[in-house]
C-alpha cells in the first residue's frame, strides 16, 4: 500500500493510463498514437486519476461534467464517472475506494447534485452509495411477424409528416436541438456534447472500434419541424437459398412526438431485406412492441439495470423534481461517507417540492443507495420495503411515499458515457 501512488495524471502519462484502461476492459493493451491524440484533445486532466506502482499505471478513474434530467424536466448538475478499472494484479488493495472518495469529495465541493455511472458489474458500486435508477430493455423484432403491411407508405397517409434519409452533416446540424427537446421532456436523459455528435457521424474518431457509416433518417412533422431521428446499421446476411436474412441494429432513436416514434419504427420494419431488428437499449415501457399489430413479433433479449445514481445533495435533488401526487414525508437518509446523511422534511406535489433538514420524527429510513434508486421514480418504495431496504417508521408511510415518488413513465438514459 505504501508504494502505491494515487493522483491526478499528467498529459505525458496518458499512454500508460490508456494501457491500464485497455487492459482492465480486455481490449488490446497498447493504444495507437491516434487514439492517444484523440483522447488528449478532450480529456479533463483535473478529473482524471491513476494509481501507480513503481511508475506503472495499475488503475484508472475519470469523471466529467454532466446534466441529468429529473422527473418534471429540470436538469441538474451531475458528476459522471467513467473509465474505472483496476488491473487484476492489484485488486483488493483499496485503489477504487480511494479514487472514488477523492472524486465524490470534489463533486460535493463543486456543488454537483449527484454522481452517475453505468455499472459494468452489479455488486461493486452500492458500497459507495450508488443505486440503480434506470433500467434498459432491448427487443429483437421479427419483421415478418409484425402484422404491418410492408407495401404501405411510411408515414401513413394522413399523418402529414415525412421521413428523409440524411447524411452526417445534417445530423450534426439537426440532432442537438432535437435531443435538447427530448432532454426537457424525459427524465433520466443526459446531455450530449458536440463530440458525441462528431463521433456518431464519423467526424471524430471513436477510440476503441472502427467506425462504419450508419444510415440516418429524420422524421419531419406536418409543419416541417424535425421531431425524430433514427440511426441504424444493417449487416449483410443471406441464406443458402438466396433469401435475405439481414439484421438492422438501432444505434439511436429519439422522438419527441408519438407520431415521430411510430413512423420511424414502422419505417425500419418496412426496409427491404431486413428480417430482424435489434432495437438498442430502450426504456422498459417503450412503445415499440405495442406499435406493431402483433406485439409478439418483438421479444426481449436484454433486460438490465443501466444508469446508477449517487445523491450528494438531498435537498437540491428532491427539490429539483416534481411528484405525482401531493404528500409530506420525513426521510432519514443514512450515508456512511457523510455526503447526504441527515433527516429531511419533504413537502412535495405536482408543481414541485420544498425540502429542508428537520428534527421531526422520520416516517421512512433508507440508505443513500435506495434514495438514488427512488429519485427518478423508477422503483417502488413498497418493493424496497419488502426487501428490507427501506424501513417504514410510520404506519402507511411506505404506501404514501410510493404514490408520491413514482413517475407516470419509466426513467430512461439512452447513452453510455
Amino acid at each position: 500500500m505504501t508504494d502505491l501512488d494515487i493522483r491526478l495524471i499528467t498529459p505525458s502519462e496518458l499512454p500508460d493510463w490508456l494501457r491500464a484502461l485497455n487492459t482492465g476492459f480486455l481490449r488490446p493493451p497498447t493504444p495507437s498514437d491516434e487514439q492517444v491524440a484523440a483522447r488528449r484533445s478532450h480529456m479533463d486532466f483535473a478529473r482524471t486519476q491513476g494509481a501507480f506502482d513503481g511508475g506503472r499505471c495499475v488503475a484508472t478513474f475519470r469523471s466529467l461534467a454532466q446534466e441529468l434530467t429529473t422527473v418534471g424536466g429540470t436538469a441538474v448538475r451531475a458528476d459522471a464517472i467513467t473509465n474505472v478499472s483496476v488491473t487484476s494484479t492489484h485488486r483488493r488493495r483499496g485503489l477504487l475506494t480511494r479514487m472514488m472518495a477523492a472524486d465524490l469529495a470534489a463533486a460535493k465541493e463543486r456543488g454537483d447534485v449527484a454522481a452517475t455511472l453505468i455499472a459494468a458489474e452489479y455488486p461493486i458500486y452500492g458500497r459507495y452509495g450508488f443505486g440503480p435508477a434506470t433500467c434498459a430493455t432491448e427487443w429483437e423484432i421479427d419483421t415478418h411477424r409484425t402484422g404491418l403491411d410492408r407495401q404501405l407508405r411510411v408515414p401513413a397517409d394522413g399523418d402529414g409528416g415525412r421521413i428523409d434519409l440524411v447524411d452526417g452533416a445534417e445530423v450534426r446540424a439537426l440532432g442537438p436541438a432535437l435531443h435538447e427537446r427530448l432532454r426537457a421532456s424525459r427524465h433520466g436523459v443526459v446531455d450530449r456534447d458536440a463530440r458525441w455528435w462528431e463521433q456518431t457521424t464519423g467526424l471524430a474518431e471513436f477510440q476503441f472500434q472502427p467506425w462504419t457509416e450508419p444510415y440516418y433518417a429524420v422524421y419531419r412533422g406536418p409543419g416541417g419541424t424535425v421531431d425524430g431521428l433514427l440511426i441504424y446499421r444493417v449487416d449483410a446476411t443471406w441464406s443458402d437459398a438466396k433469401q435475405p436474412l439481414n439484421g438492422a441494429k438501432v444505434r439511436d432513436l429519439i422522438a419527441v412526438t408519438a407520431a415521430a416514434e411510430r413512423a420511424l419504427w414502422h419505417y425500419l420494419c418496412s426496409v427491404d431485406w431486413v428480417s430482424t431488428i435489434r432495437t438498442g437499449l430502450r426504456p422498459a415501457d417503450d412503445l415499440a412492441p405495442l406499435l406493431l399489430p402483433d406485439p409478439r413479433a418483438a421479444r426481449v433479449v436484454t433486460q438490465a439495470d443501466f444508469l446508477w445514481v449517487r445523491v450528494l445533495d438531498v435537498v437540491r435533488a428532491l427539490e429539483a423534481r416534481t411528484y405525482a401526487v401531493p404528500g409530506s414525508l420525513v426521510l432519514e437518509v443514512r450515508d456512511a461517507a457523510g455526503f447526504a446523511a441527515g433527516r429531511f422534511h419533504l413537502d412535495a406535489g405536482p408543481d414541485g417540492a420544498t425540502c429542508a433538514p428537520t428534527t421531526r420524527s422520520a416516517d421512512l429510513a433508507l440508505d443513500v443507495r435506495e434514495l438514488g434508486t427512488l429519485w427518478l421514480g423508477d422503483e417502488s418504495v413498497l418493493r424496497l420495503a419488502a426487501l428490507g431496504r427501506v424501513e417504514e417508521l410510520t404506519p402507511g408511510a411506505g404506501a404514501r411515499a410510493d404514490a408520491v415518488f413514482r413517475a407516470a413513465r419509466r426513467a430512461w438514459c439512452p447513452d453510455v458515457f
